[in-house]
């Protein structure tokens, strides 16, 4: 295969978003390997204040081990990380205290009601009763959890709990967002709605930064998308300058530097396999 276009523009660092010009999360040299098998390679990237990051490639690029990293969740890694200045390796406790993360993937504490579950996450936060009570109460009721508060989430659908999993990851209003699909097992008129959240936390100024395929999402609400691909980032811009390559869509865009293949002849050759007679594989 030809080697993967690479689009890497430097970000405007004097755009009106940015509040600060020290990075609030600086990576440098990040790599990271699952025994032999490398991930990442040498990642290097800083996001400032205030901008929304669209973090976007296709499955196994390395998304959510870069996210787990930054959260201070896997801490066997190779480089530097700092989250507002605090080097993740050495202080993860003071980094998870700092932002608010919504993994794709979550084991939730399935005894729990969600308001028992939402005051543990809110006093490890050091929030007040009243404030996580009244935050909890209303976020339930706006994504559509009104009256079941008190119940035990084991008898939650997927897309229940990812609601509870969202408010878990905002009630402390942090400052600095991790998204990893956060849309993940939510119903079309949910995904709306959290779609309609996030621009707000984007307007709001909150540091966000959001792994996807839903390129839809990324367009709408992200001033700066970073492709990464084979554990490299491989574009890095604003979707204007990205565009200047000569794709009109992310999602063109996308497919081409993922050398994603002809999408089109990959699915007639799939079709096929239902008009041809079978044959015999060794």
């Amino acid at each position: 295969n030809p080697p993967a276009r690479s689009l890497l523009f430097r970000v405007d660092q004097s755009a009106p978003v940015m509040e600060s010009t020290a990075p609030i999360i600086r990576i440098r040299n990040l790599r990271k390997a699952y025994g032999i098998q490398t991930v990442l390679y040498g990642i290097d990237l800083d996001v400032q204040p205030g901008q929304v990051i669209g973090y976007i490639g296709p499955n196994g690029a390395g998304k959510s081990t870069t996210v787990r990293i930054l959260a201070g969740i896997d801490g066997s890694y190779h480089g530097e990380v700092a989250i507002a200045g605090i080097d993740v390796k050495e202080d993860p406790l003071a980094v998870k205290r700092l932002i608010g993360f919504i993994p794709e993937h979550a084991e939730l504490y399935d005894v729990l009601t969600p308001l028992e579950f939402l005051d543990l996450v809110g006093k490890l936060h050091d929030m007040d009763d009243i404030t996580i009570r009244d935050r909890a109460v209303r976020m339930l009721g706006f994504l559509g959890l009104a009256g079941q508060e008190d119940k035990r989430m084991d008898t939650f659908s997927k897309g229940m709990k990812q609601k509870v999993l969202i408010i878990s990851g905002l009630i402390h209003d942090p400052k600095i967002i991790f998204l990893d699909e956060p849309l993940s097992g939510l119903d079309a008129n949910s995904v709306i709605l959290v779609k309609e959240i996030i621009q707000r936390l984007a307007a709001a100024g909150k540091t966000i930064f959001y792994c996807s395929h839903m390129m839809d999402v990324v367009e709408r609400v992200c001033d700066r998308i970073v492709l990464i691909n084979g554990g490299r980032i491989t574009a890095d811009g604003s979707l204007e300058e990205l565009r200047r390559g000569g794709t009109a869509s992310l999602e063109g865009l996308f497919a081409e530097l993922t050398q994603a293949g002809d999408n089109q002849r990959l699915a007639t050759d799939f079709m096929e396999v239902f008009q041809k007679p079978p044959t015999a594989h060794e």
